[in-house]
């Protein structure tokens, strides 16, 4: 029996970066949470937010996106498994996205709690 080998590290990143980058460019709402990533990047530098709040800005950037790759992925084997509506794929797309909106709720809650204290002082000083 011939033993099974593992492709080089190289590969498997290779293959962990097409995946992300087909994620961007074929999923609508990944290229939504890339541009609010942008947006709060461009925010965080503007305000000069400290070390802890980038730390939170970045695994909240994290969690969203990986869960929409998640979803992405969900997606594509329900599909590659059946085209009929089931119950069941009903069920692990819907909680797939649930699961992503969850996360980018939550986000949006926490980004307005660092941020909102920085534009009320922006506005006082106006």
């Amino acid at each position: 029996m011939k033993k099974d080998r593992k492709s080089p590290l190289t590969e498997s990143f290779g293959y962990a970066f097409e995946g992300i980058w087909t994620g961007i460019r074929k999923e609508r709402n990944m290229k939504i949470h890339c541009l609010a990533i942008i947006l709060v990047t461009l925010a965080g530098t503007l305000f000069q937010i400290t070390a802890v709040e980038w730390c939170i800005c970045l695994l909240l950037f994290a969690l969203v996106a990986s869960l929409e790759l998640v979803n992405t992925a969900v997606e594509a084997v329900v599909d590659l498994v059946t085209e009929e509506k089931k119950p069941l794929a009903k069920i692990a797309k819907d909680t797939a996205a649930g699961a992503v909106l969850f996360s980018a709720i939550v986000s949006v809650i926490i980004g307005c709690i660092i941020f909102v204290p920085y534009l009320m002082e922006l506005f006082q000083k106006m």
